[in-house]
């Protein structure tokens, strides 16, 4: 059986051996590739095409650890733009490799429905759904103030990505998304948000439920209300309004009479600033980074947020040990990794009663949950967490228990190989 996977990003594995940077964003994708050398198997032949920058001068194929490599050019600043070239670059990748199955990682860039185009054999095509761009697209704003969706600052003029700019991208982004899962008989997904959703644009589709397998450093370690800093509390993402940072400022605010010391730690690149550069900060700051300001401001929170900037996966992992909860405020998510990993620690989480983040944590007993943009539910529940410590800590065992049986390396590179073995039989479930 020949494979291919189309991914997102060049795996770090690979990257590591040629010199090249990467980003630890998607190393389960590592993960799963290493499942396959350790699992040494002589009826599976795999290669691996990933996207470089567009200007990348392209030079054919790399064999290297069992695997054959495959670049292809992709404009990755602008994921909304399809580009018909790189049809003529699957074709010769298709050509040489000569697959049996095609397996898609993710359906928000370009690539993904271009090989799919010239693959053209929705029964052998295994699309893994990760997030959806349309649900993104819809959800975008997140209870923003009309007056700040239609804000446009110098930076926003210039690199033309206001807020309305970015929520069109995304619709976009959502049409090629629509026509790729039209193209796919096969989808692996975990949620009944992701279940749902692809049999409404593709009811042909066969679905094959397989969980995710996560990034390795989080398999180990444990949190424990000892080492974690005493009202912290921790986001994973807050770059744009759909991760609900502007909620959780809102619920801090109402929580700083009672818990002067609360801090805040938001993992990633700032969109407020603060992070040292000399650039002034009407030539770097939008819309949504300057509502964040004004927020912060008026609740008077400018000393009870820290916005990391870029982290590591052991950096990551850190800063939630050393936190009291994992806040997951999101208007919308399928089946956020960062909550897995969460989980699988075995810290208190509070997230959105959104998408598929249901499917995946029961609400009070694995953690708790709160509809999107509740304010005030979103600060009762941190309350909770920090007034019942005993029952916090029942949470992060009970998600750890759960995260470690849904994430299981072993079961999940299984499962993948069962479903590869019902494509190429021509069998699954089809039911929506």
């Amino acid at each position: 059986m020949r494979v291919l996977w189309v991914v997102n990003l060049i795996l770090p594995v690979f990257a590591k051996m040629k010199g090249k940077p990467f980003s630890g964003n998607e190393g389960w994708l590592s993960g799963i590739y290493q499942a396959v050398g350790a699992a040494g198997l002589s009826d599976l032949t795999l290669a691996v095409a990933y996207p470089e920058d567009a200007d990348t001068v392209i030079s054919g194929k790399e064999n290297w650890n069992g695997t054959v490599w495959y670049a292809f050019a992709e404009e990755l600043g602008h994921p909304e733009r399809y580009d018909a070239a790189l049809e003529e670059r699957f074709r010769e990748i298709l050509a040489d490799f000569q697959p049996d199955l095609v397996h898609v990682f993710g359906t928000e860039f370009p690539h993904g429905l271009a090989v799919l185009k010239v693959w053209n054999r929705p029964d052998r095509t295994l699309v893994g759904i990760q997030g959806f761009c349309a649900g993104i697209a819809d959800a975008y704003m997140a209870g923003l103030p009309e007056d700040v969706q239609r804000e446009v600052t110098f930076r926003d003029l210039i690199r033309k990505d206001s807020l309305m700019q970015q929520q069109k991208k995304f619709r976009a982004r959502a049409e090629h998304e629509r026509e790729a899962l039209m193209l796919a008989g096969h989808v692996t997904g975990r949620t009944d948000y992701d279940r749902r959703v692809t049999g409404e644009v593709n009811p042909a589709r066969v679905y094959h439920p397989m969980n995710e397998t996560l990034r390795d450093v989080f398999y180990e370690g444990r949190w424990t209300q000892k080492e974690a800093v005493r009202f912290r509390v921790f986001l994973p993402q807050g770059n744009y309004p759909l991760k609900g940072f502007h909620y959780l400022l809102e619920a801090l605010r109402l929580l700083l009479p009672d818990y002067p010391e609360i801090q805040l730690v938001v993992a990633g690149n700032s969109v407020i600033g603060g992070d040292g550069r000399r650039i002034p900060m009407f030539l770097r700051i939008g819309a949504y980074g300057r509502y964040l300001r004004r927020l912060i401001a008026q609740g008077h929170l400018k000393n009870h947020v820290t916005v990391t900037g870029r982290l590591t996966a052991e950096q990551m992992k850190e800063h939630m040990l050393r936190s009291s909860v994992f806040v997951l405020p999101s208007e919308i998510e399928n089946s956020p990794n960062s909550m897995g990993e969460a989980m699988l620690l075995g810290m208190p989480v509070i997230a959105s009663r959104t998408g598929g983040i249901p499917s995946l944590l029961t609400e009070n007993r694995e953690g708790l949950l709160v509809d999107p943009g509740d304010t005030k539910g979103l600060a009762q529940a941190i309350r909770q967490i920090f007034e019942e410590p005993v029952i916090a800590g029942v949470y992060g065992e009970n998600a750890a228990k759960r995260a470690r049986v849904t994430h299981d390396p072993k079961t999940n590179f299984e499962r993948l190989l069962a479903i590869y073995g019902e494509i190429m039989e021509g069998g699954g479930d089809a039911a929506s």
